[in-house]
């Protein structure tokens, strides 16, 4: 069905159902990263707070090392046989490794095999979100009208900040109503992975009525040798360099306001994890609030305006807001320390979607898109939290703030060097 036949009713159901196999998505990614504080324990006893949370960071980490491998698998599936496909699968094997999850039994009963397990698991989950980035991103860049791309593909990061929003929220409600402490150690934190499990069945249903884009139609009569396949992508090294350049600081920015987040404010600021959930919760329901604003904004402004004020915010105020923040005593001291954060970072993650899907034509996009993007997330992103621990542990944690500050410059300089995407759309020529 072409895009401009598509009604509001059905382009907002194209909309709901691509992001919302987002939401499931990250839901199941963000979990473990909300429930590590509980269950680190269970698969590495016998070590001190900050080294079991190091372990459970470790095999986080070793999670996005799969998010490549997603990125070029699903990538080639939604160039090849289609954006719809490539999202249903992708979220079929993120449910499979939420179950995996929840039914493995603790070091204490099966020894090693525990972490083994919960690493297998992790592995199939960052090959998932691997793949989904780039395929959901293309997605709803190639279904929203020109005018509308902006504020449409800014709800990739809404789903994605939902997912974590009902993590958190899930465990409010099991930390103040139903369990206490010790139970939620003990076995509580399963219950967010059958929760996860279940989510992906609507998911699964809402995908599967989806339209497939008029984008990758038109496109099936181009030879399948120049559809997604690494050969063709490596024609386009100005794209592929400048989605490195573009998601290099923004990446790391945003893991450590979002999932580092709440471990620093239990970790280092020594607020309780109640404390530290209410606050994470508060400042990411109004961060997704935001992103619809920041996205249709570049649709009057352009995209990039949004990422230089990113990168000159980001670098100027980076330091002084975390290192404002691991010395403040107050819980709302350090909620608006991080909401001028959120802000700032919203300049990226709002449109970093749209841009990425602009630089491709469409027998590469999701693939081009997907993989750059993906690397990028597996060496800084997924190393954020690691990194962050271990110059704590070396009690030099000022170093990690110099750090993010450093990469968001670099990104500033690529940002500095782009055209205006929004004039210069692959998508225009679909």
């Amino acid at each position: 069905m072409k895009t401009s036949q598509i009604t509001t009713a059905q382009r907002i159901k194209a909309i709901v159902g691509g992001s919302i196999g987002n939401l499931v998505e990250w839901y199941d990614w963000y979990a473990y990263a909300a429930f590590a504080i509980y269950f680190s324990n269970s698969f590495f006893p016998d070590s001190d707070m900050t080294a079991q949370l190091l372990n459970t960071a470790g095999i986080f980490a070793v999670g996005f090392l799969m998010r490549p491998v997603g990125g070029w698998l699903f990538g080639s599936i939604a160039d090849r046989i289609g954006r719809k496909k490539a999202m249903t699968f992708s979220v079929l094997l993120m449910s499979f490794g939420s179950l995996l999850i929840a039914l493995t039994p603790t070091y204490n009963t099966i020894g090693v095999l525990a972490p083994l397990l919960l690493l297998i698991a992790r592995l199939l989950q960052g090959l998932s979100v691997g793949g989904e980035y780039g395929v959901s991103a293309t997605y709803l860049s190639e279904m929203a009208t020109p005018d509308r791309r902006g504020f449409y593909s800014s709800f990739q990061y809404v789903t994605l900040i939902g997912g974590q929003l009902i993590a958190l929220g899930i465990q409010l409600i099991l930390q103040k109503l139903l369990l206490t402490e010790s139970q939620l150690e003990s076995w509580g934190w399963r219950i967010p992975f059958v929760v996860g499990a279940l989510l992906s069945v609507i998911a699964l249903y809402l995908r599967a009525n989806l339209h497939e884009t008029e984008a990758f139609e038109t496109k099936k009569s181009v030879d399948e040798n120049k559809k997604g396949t690494l050969k063709e992508l490596l024609k386009h090294p100005k794209a592929l360099l400048t989605v490195v350049g573009l998601t290099l600081g923004g990446t790391l920015a945003f893991y450590t306001y979002t999932t580092y987040m709440q471990k620093f404010l239990v970790n280092t600021v020594h607020l309780t994890k109640e404390e530290s959930t209410l606050i994470s919760f508060i400042s990411l329901f109004i961060f997704a609030c935001l992103q619809p604003v920041f996205g249709a904004l570049s649709d009057k402004i352009g995209r990039r305006p949004l990422l230089l004020s990113f990168g000159i915010l980001g670098t100027v105020f980076t330091y002084p807001l975390l290192n404002a923040l691991s010395t403040t005593t107050s819980m709302w001291g350090a909620f608006f320390l991080i909401m001028a954060a959120l802000l700032i970072v919203s300049g990226y993650t709002s449109i970093n979607a749209v841009v990425k899907a602009e630089l491709f034509p469409a027998e590469v996009r999701a693939l081009g898109v997907g993989l750059p993007y993906a690397l990028t997330v597996a060496i800084f992103g997924g190393t954020a939290e690691y990194l962050a621990l271990w110059f704590k542990q070396q009690h030099v944690e000022h170093y990690f703030y110099w750090y993010i500050t450093a990469c968001i410059f670099f990104s500033f300089v690529v940002y500095s060097r782009m055209r205006e995407t929004k004039k210069t759309s692959s998508l225009d020529k679909d």
